[in-house]
């Protein structure tokens, strides 16, 4: 039988994250497994080239873009397109995205990587604390509380698409909704039926490096954005009282500048700052960890940190909330951690045990393989594309 043509839909960030890799890995994925491949995307960057004319057309086309229609038909017809798989849609390509390949006669997969569809600000967070309103009370709550890019202007033209959008019927368009997690999938049953959405988890190929022995791991580590929802300020200050152990801090971001001084200003000899690094440079590192830290203080999408500690054998210690609690949970390839309210020390206790750290990486490197594999992932994609 004759493998699925199909185009992936994304825009491109201004900085790349961890949905531009699923991206590119599911790209890379599914033509390893015979699939002919088109890629229809938008850059964040060409907001920045374009003139004033453009900039005011954008808020409109965030809602509906006739470029997008145009544009994707065109490459529909000319490929032959079986199945249009689209990702993030915001703010240049617009959920007109789905009319285009409706029209057609196309097959519609939506992965849904953030929580943008009900919040958005896409985090379901609201000055620093956990915040649902947008269900609850309605999406002008987020104009309010300036929750895009602290913009009413801005939040106002995100509120429009979501409204417009849910009012036309655009999402209703789409065939099948991925979310990644069941934690996702029970939030996006607000606005999605339950039979539209299906799971599948990200996945990250294996590196080719080895896996440390525990005789050789020597640090604890936190990798990702340096900011205040990330839970950076609660695991510098748990760090405190911490003298026999070292934690390694790889990542950037708007609080960089708060963790120099915290580090300074508190005479601390155990934390090392490294900055940013390259990709393979930060999996070395990742790999010699005796746990890859995530003490996060909002939902998190699917973090790809994990699959990529786990790939290589590293444990995890994870914040209660969200995602990163439910995927941890009930689980044998790290722990729980309440950063708000209690100490670190017991915790990182269980890692000193030779033992009981060997079988941590044991399990991690299991649960890899039992679920965040290629050839997992691809069976899992290709079982939806059938069913669509």
């Amino acid at each position: 039988m004759d493998k699925e043509r199909v185009l992936i839909v994304h825009n491109y960030y201004q900085v790349s994250g961890g949905e531009d890799t699923v991206v590119a890995n599911e790209k890379k994925m599914l033509e390893d497994n015979g699939h002919e491949v088109f890629m229809y995307t938008r850059h964040n960057e060409e907001i920045k080239k374009s003139g004033i004319l453009e900039k005011i057309k954008l808020p409109f086309e965030t809602i509906y873009s006739f470029k997008t229609v145009r544009e994707v038909k065109k490459v529909i017809r000319e490929n032959e397109i079986d199945i249009v798989h689209v990702h993030n849609t915001l703010p240049l390509i617009s959920p007109s995205v789905y009319k285009a390949a409706k029209d057609c006669g196309c097959k519609i997969v939506q992965t849904v990587h953030n929580f943008r569809l009900l919040c958005p600000g896409a985090t379901f967070t609201c000055n620093g604390k956990i915040c649902e309103e947008c269900i609850s009370k309605g999406l002008k709550c987020a104009i309010k509380n300036k929750c895009y890019r602290n913009s009413k202007i801005q939040t106002l033209a995100v509120v429009l698409m979501l409204k417009i959008n849910r009012i036309i019927g655009s999402y209703d368009k789409v065939d099948t909704y991925i979310a990644l997690t069941k934690f996702n999938k029970r939030k996006l049953e607000a606005l999605i039926p339950k039979n539209k959405i299906v799971i599948k988890s990200n996945f990250t190929e294996k590196t080719n490096l080895d896996i440390i022995p525990v005789k050789d791991r020597e640090y604890f580590m936190f990798l990702g954005r340096i900011e205040s929802i990330k839970g950076i300020h609660l695991l510098l200050n748990t760090w405190k009282e911490i003298k026999d152990e070292t934690l390694v801090i790889v990542g950037a971001g708007t609080e960089e500048g708060y963790l120099r001084e915290f580090i300074t200003n508190n005479n601390i000899s155990n934390i090392e700052f490294l900055g940013t690094r390259k990709k393979e440079d930060a999996m070395k590192i990742l790999s010699k960890a005796k746990a890859l830290i995530i003490p996060s203080q909002w939902y998190e999408g699917f973090p790809m940190v994990i699959i990529e500690a786990l790939s290589q054998g590293v444990p995890i210690i994870g914040s209660n909330i969200g995602n990163v609690g439910g995927l941890l949970k009930d689980k044998t390839y790290g722990i729980v951690h309440d950063f708000t309210n209690s100490s670190i020390k017991e915790v990182l206790k269980s890692f000193q045990n030779i033992d009981k750290l060997n079988m941590y990486i044991n399990n991690a490197l299991n649960e890899y393989e039992r679920k965040y594999s290629v050839n997992k992932n691809y069976r899992m994609l290709e079982k939806i594309y059938k069913n669509l």
